[in-house]
């Protein structure tokens, strides 16, 4: 690549602005050369003014600390330039005398004033005001953060906006918050300049009397006289571009509006009430017949009564165009043609409840329901290692005023109620004591509980009642929900989007096994199969893994998901089974196992049971017998069965006892010890 193309020319414009400042300092340039840098510093200064007047985003002028820098040193340059020629020849060019005998009205004592008021002005009003606001800014937009962080990831899990525009306004707070702090440290550089520039022309004052003096024979008077003019025009000519560089800052860090027209929003607050301004016209008409000029006062009281006039008149306009396109807009979306295609959206999970929970679901009130969603879905993340789709909050008026309702893809699927103010008191089991309250039941699992008052919770708790709060309760509702279903709500895309993630890492797995031995839709069929079963599919390399090794022999998913499950046995048996521990379970009679096997039969579409019905209800009968003499032990039912049964023996069961764990001898991690409490006859 050419060297010269590489460069760009801003690249060289910028570099060149930087080199000329630091050789400035170094190498005398004549005087007619100062000229143009004076005038091109000058430029640069109403440049960057208007700039900031204009912009409507304070994050379209990010670079405006470093530009605050490059400034800065550029006129403190210029400043060093226009010395060393006052000292040394006492020429230092036309627009340093200018302004010094013009501006300063050809006076020591005119010029040194109005040079004292701008400093005054600069150092007093504008900087200190600058620097305080930026320092306030800069500490509510850290503080903030964290709260608009949380607004984001509700509106991202809400469906109200989607990926690209979260990431869109999170970058937009990280630079808002890299701006804000720079500038807080950028209005150092201001404040020093404007104490640098009173020391200088102090110094300039001093050298160059004593310059005349010395070296010209000039009297004191005369030198003073001489000399000071031209120190107080070049204190003039870089004490202006700085004012107005400190202007600009002072304008951008007390913009009210991160996006607003400034002039125009300026001007219609300002003179936007035709009432405020009849007002003043009234008082400056009253000020008229006191002994003030009478033609003056009564001239700005005729101004301000027409411009009064004439904003009624704008504003009423105002209004009546904006009547006039609301109902054009109205009409226009009558007339066009109804988009039915947004109606066939269907949203995966939705959370409807009535106006009396909006509360706990608005960050305004205090509501931290949004939040507790973005947790569900990273806990079943982290869980299940599957992406919950976006979960749709939204009120019902149809609804009771404490009712909710979760649907899955469109249809309910359950539905709960809470008292709003109130707390819910569950009893573990071990608890005598009764206490008064409201009886209802716990609506994820059903167990009878009582609604207790905000006075009744710290007694509740001291006497060992779980005492839970209404949010908690609609969010654990959720999650059990989220994971009944959670094996449906598995797209193809949100499997394509897995293993796009694992083919990152180990793409040799992805490519010998899709779609050489298994297509997607076999894949998601046994990943749907584990998450169905609460088996976590987060080690989906291990899966793959197996999958690669089984699926030259068998095509069948359900076959392929046993000998997956096989191969995440240290999962599964860490899930329910305690390590080096005695586990209570549940077998099945071996005749029991051998008549289903004898029962199975193989079609095209998949294995299936041909059992009598009669044998399967006392089987059943059996199972559900066992399983409350676990339960009566205080532990969770488990069922072990050989391999080549366990699936059928699910399939069989899940119609009668829902959420039964059903394990093979296979998938049991070797320091496990089992015990078994029961066997299932038939």
């Amino acid at each position: 690549m050419d060297l010269a193309a590489s460069v760009k020319k801003t690249d060289v414009g910028i570099a060149l602005y930087l080199l000329a400042a630091v050789a400035f300092f170094i190498i005398p340039i004549p005087s007619f050369l100062l000229d143009i840098m004076i005038a091109f510093n000058i430029s640069i200064a109403l440049i960057v003014l208007m700039n900031v007047l204009f912009v409507q985003e304070v994050l379209d002028m990010s670079f405006f600390p470093t530009l605050l820098l490059f400034t800065t040193i550029f006129r403190i340059s210029l400043n060093v330039s226009s010395t060393k020629l006052i000292l040394s020849s006492g020429n230092p060019g036309n627009v340093v005398s200018t302004f010094g005998t013009f501006v300063g009205g050809n006076n020591l004592i005119i010029g040194g004033i109005i040079f004292l008021i701008l400093i005054i002005i600069q150092f007093m009003v504008i900087n200190k005001g600058s620097e305080r606001v930026a320092e306030v800014s800069a500490r509510f937009t850290l503080d903030a953060m964290p709260g608009k962080q949380m607004a984001i990831d509700a509106d991202l899990n809400t469906g109200a906006i989607d990926d690209a525009e979260a990431k869109r306004r999170r970058d937009k707070i990280q630079d808002e918050s890299a701006f804000f702090g720079a500038m807080d440290g950028a209005t150092k550089y201001v404040k020093g300049d404007a104490t640098a520039g009173l020391i200088i022309t102090v110094v300039n004052m001093a050298g160059g009397t004593a310059m005349g003096m010395i070296n010209q024979g000039l009297p004191f008077a005369e030198a003073i006289q001489q000399f000071g003019i031209l120190t107080i025009g070049d204190g003039l000519v870089s004490q202006i571009p700085s004012l107005l560089i400190s202007l600009s800052t002072g304008i951008l860090v007390t913009k009210g509006s991160k996006a607003a027209d400034f002039s125009g929003t300026l001007v219609k607050q300002l003179f936007g009430l035709p009432k405020v301004l009849y007002i003043v016209a009234g008082s400056m008409a009253v000020l008229a017949f006191t002994p003030l000029n009478t033609i003056l006062f009564l001239g700005f009281a005729a101004a301000f009564g027409v411009t009064g006039y004439s904003m009624s008149k704008t504003l009423g306009e105002e209004e009546i165009e904006q009547e006039v396109a609301a109902e054009e807009t109205e009409a226009e979306e009558i007339r066009k043609p109804e988009n039915v295609v947004s109606l066939l959206q269907v949203d995966p999970i939705e959370l409807e409840f009535g106006y009396g929970i909006i509360p706990l679901a608005d960050v305004n009130q205090g509501g931290d329901l949004l939040d507790r969603v973005v947790m569900i879905r990273r806990q079943i993340a982290l869980e299940l290692g599957t992406v919950v789709p976006i979960i749709r909050l939204r009120d019902n008026i149809q609804l009771n005023p404490n009712q909710y309702i979760i649907k899955i893809k469109g249809i309910q699927v359950t539905e709960g109620e809470i008292l709003f103010d109130h707390y819910m008191a569950m009893n573990p089991g071990y608890v005598e004591e009764e206490i008064t309250g409201i009886p209802t039941f716990e609506p994820s699992f059903h167990l009878p509980a009582i609604w207790i008052t905000e006075s009744q919770r710290e007694r509740a708790e001291s006497l060992g009642y779980t005492v839970v709060d209404p949010p908690s309760i609609i969010a654990t509702h959720l999650t059990e929900i989220i994971r009944s279903h959670i094996a449906e709500l598995l797209t193809r895309q949100d499997v394509q989007n897995l293993i796009d993630n694992l083919k990152e890492s180990n793409p040799v797995i992805v490519e010998e096994l899709i779609p050489k031995l298994m297509g997607l839709g076999d894949v998601q069929k046994v990943l749907q199969n584990l998450l169905s079963e609460g088996v976590s599919i987060r080690d989906l390399l291990s899966i793959f893994e197996v999958l690669a090794d089984h699926a030259t022999t068998t095509h069948d998913t359900d076959v392929l998901t046993e000998y997956v499950r096989q191969g995440l046995k240290r999962a599964i048996s860490g899930r329910y089974l305690t390590p080096n521990e005695v586990t209570q379970v549940i077998t099945v009679d071996p005749k029991v196992e051998q008549d289903i096997m004898a029962s199975i039969k193989q079609t095209e579409q998949g294995a299936y049971l041909t059992l009598d019905p009669e044998r399967i209800k006392a089987i059943i009968a059996s199972l559900e017998e066992e399983i409350k003499k676990i339960e009566d032990m205080g532990r969770t039912p488990i069922v072990v069965t050989s391999p080549i049964v366990r699936m059928y023996f699910k399939s069989m069961t899940q119609d009668y006892i829902k959420d039964l764990i059903v394990v093979s001898y296979n998938e049991i991690d070797s320091n496990v010890e089992l015990s078994s409490v029961g066997m299932v006859t038939g």
